[in-house]
């Protein structure tokens, strides 16, 4: 179930609301069991069958940390055995059709198994990872009820698509919450601000960005760098939507979600982006594979081997294709030649300059992720540089500037801190006729844009996330 649908927005959300707000704060655990019953509910939108792999999850890895934390010999066999399994399982659901078919591309007859992937498993099993590990490692005490526990893993904000939670910063709002109006009303303004991301503006760059992907003969040099800008703002805008939402609905039940963007397209570099882009999956694979492998602490050659194999785990985490493999062998080219080669005359250009560096990189990045095949990489990195078959310039590059001109010009300054910059302006000012703060200003814009969105999504057709492939 995807918070931008219509059984959601008027089916799930007033439900779970409703409940949960009509149980007393004081009954904590029963507010708590409320939302589990609710996540749980949410997941089985996706079908029955997919639901008992998120609870063996939860069950197998609670008693394995359990295990894990006390101080007996075989406490590193166990905590390595529930890193095994996470990963075995990530890997039978996710990769095991991808592996299959490279064989069959080399000749080999092998049958290819029709596997349903579980939604969210990607983000879930790295929860799981990171629990195992912190309580491995003594960070915290292991979560002795299965109840909260269960809850960690399957809270429906951010089940789906994060952002990736840490449990020893969740923990605590488990059991010492408070649900206020001011958060409830912040989040209820984010959750608004989140879904006219990506109803009026990601789905709608989709369009421009799957128009110039399947152009084929029609590829021109225009077409492929509107494609590809577009894709770049259509992915910002949908999964940073999807932030918002999942921030904005937790804040509501008294939970206070980590950040996962900070304005990546500010970027001066390819570093820089990588650490204000998905945030909560970059400082997951810093704090639990780079520095575990050595991270900076050791000659440069083995600092070389950690880049990539983080950065060819963070492409397969990505996708199970090989795109999404020379797209994570990109990024560890680029951020290799930035940290040994080019970094340091870099930070002598001007901020323009470096802003520009860093756009180009970004842009032909996401057509690594976005294209659909090897081939079709090919198609779209030789048009960007010139070699299009269809030429510079087309009539359906006009059209799809005319047709999405004002999502083209909102899209710009709405992916910079514009609005951050508005509402503090607002802060600071008071009204004439009430005597009240202008800071009503972000709220009422807030439901124009959710009624908008509603409006939107009744009349076209439903598009999904595109990070629930993930």
């Amino acid at each position: 179930m995807a918070f931008s649908s219509v059984a959601f927005l008027f089916g799930f959300l007033p439900a779970v609301l409703l409940f949960y707000f009509l149980t007393p704060s004081r009954l904590r655990t029963g507010r708590n069991f409320l939302l589990l019953v609710f996540s749980l509910a949410f997941y089985l939108w996706g079908g029955l069958r997919l639901l008992p792999v998120l609870l063996a999850s939860c069950v197998g890895n609670w008693a394995a940390a359990l295990l894990a934390s006390t101080g007996r010999r075989w406490r590193k066999g166990v905590f390595l055995a529930g890193i095994f399994l996470n990963l075995a399982a990530l890997g039978y659901f996710k990769y095991t059709g991808f592996l299959l078919g490279s064989l069959q591309t080399l000749g080999l007859s092998v049958a290819t198994p029709a596997i349903v992937l579980p939604a969210g498993i990607s983000f879930f099993t790295f929860q799981a990872i990171a629990y195992l590990t912190d309580v491995y490692r003594g960070t915290i005490p292991p979560e002795r009820s299965l109840f909260r526990f269960t809850l960690f893993m399957a809270f429906f904000p951010q089940l789906l698509q994060g952002p990736i939670l840490r449990y020893g910063a969740f923990a605590p709002a488990l059991t010492d919450r408070q649900e206020t109006a001011a958060d409830a009303q912040a989040g209820a303004t984010r959750f608004c601000f989140g879904l006219a991301k990506k109803v009026l503006l990601a789905d709608a760059l989709g369009q421009i960005a799957d128009g110039a992907f399947a152009a084929g003969d029609r590829l021109t040099v225009s077409l492929a760098w509107l494609g590809a800008i577009a894709y770049t703002l259509q992915l910002y805008f949908d999964f940073s939507g999807y932030t918002d939402m999942a921030i904005g609905l937790g804040r509501v039940f008294g939970f206070h979600l980590p950040e996962n963007f900070n304005y990546p397209y500010l970027a001066k570099s390819a570093s820089e982006f990588w650490r204000r882009w998905h945030m909560t999956l970059s400082f997951w694979f810093r704090d639990y594979v780079y520095i575990p492998l050595g991270g900076n602490r050791c000659a440069k050659g083995r600092q070389l081997v950690n880049l990539f194999i983080v950065w060819m785990l963070t492409g397969l985490w990505h996708g199970s294709a090989w795109n999404f493999v020379l797209w994570g062998l990109y990024y560890a080219v680029v951020l290799a030649g930035e940290k040994f080669l080019w970094g340091r005359g870099l930070e002598k250009l001007p901020a323009a300059l470096r802003h520009g560096y860093a756009l180009v990189l970004i842009i032909v990045g996401w057509v690594f992720f976005r294209a659909g095949s090897l081939a079709q990489v090919g198609e779209m990195l030789s048009a960007l540089f010139g070699a299009a078959p269809g030429g510079a310039w087309s009539g359906e590059t006009a059209y799809y500037l005319r047709q999405f001109r004002w999502e083209l010009l909102v899209a710009i300054p709405a992916a910079l801190p514009v609005k951050n910059a508005l509402q503090a302006w607002l802060s600071g000012r008071r009204s004439r006729l009430s005597g009240v703060t202008l800071a009503v200003g972000p709220q009422a814009l807030a439901f124009c844009l959710f009624g908008w969105s509603v409006v939107r999504l009744l009349s076209s057709t439903f598009r999904s996330f595109l990070y629930f492939q993930f």
